[in-house]
């Protein structure tokens, strides 16, 4: 007996899809899922250092009162593109309500992506490049290492719109994106 495959399975319009139909994936349409080059990419379920790293990152990257720490959330670079970084700092006054799903790259001053096999690729390069494009001004990778995080971080050279290394960060993650920054990354104590 075969199965019919729901529609959000399905290549998508001519052209591909777009960024706002996103917003109007049916109801059973996955929940992880960000738009690359018009074509929906399907997130795999997250491993707890991925889950650790997000919880560090959410609690103890603290903005200014105009910005503010968003996860899960797509960024809208384009008509065909709009990724779902890990974790965003954006321009507080973007997050208009609480429907609010996706944000300009204008308003976004950081995308930070925790590196996981299946992202691998994406997140080392196709992701960066999107971003750079965009103009978003920092960008970090974290990768796993040992079972701790390792933060490696760049910064918009706006001249050619490419991202320039700032740093790797093992321990702490110490660092000035506008605002200071000081994360602990040592995980241990979440490890039996």
């Amino acid at each position: 007996m075969t199965m019919a495959l729901p529609e959000w399975f399905y290549p998508g319009p001519e052209g591909g899809w777009t960024a706002d139909m996103l917003d109007r994936l049916p109801p059973d349409a996955p929940r992880h899922v960000e738009l690359i080059d018009g074509s929906l990419i399907m997130m795999s379920p997250q491993t707890a250092f991925h889950m650790f790293v997000l919880r560090r990152f959410e609690q103890e990257l603290i903005p200014p009162d105009d910005l503010a720490v968003v996860r899960e959330m797509t960024a809208t670079l384009g008509i065909r593109q709009r990724p779902k970084p890990d974790i965003m700092v954006v321009d507080k006054a973007a997050l208009m309500t609480m429907k609010t799903t996706s944000f300009k790259a204008e308003n976004v001053r950081l995308a930070v992506e925790v590196v996981s096999p299946e992202s691998m690729d994406r997140d080392r390069t196709t992701k960066p490049i999107k971003y750079s494009d965009a103009g978003i001004k920092h960008f970090w990778r974290i990768e796993q290492e040992s079972d701790q995080p390792v933060a490696y971080t760049f910064e918009l050279e706006p001249a050619v719109k490419t991202y320039v290394p700032t740093g790797i960060h093992r321990g702490r993650l110490r660092t000035n994106i506008g605002f200071d920054v000081d994360i602990d990354l040592d995980l241990s104590r979440f490890i039996g």
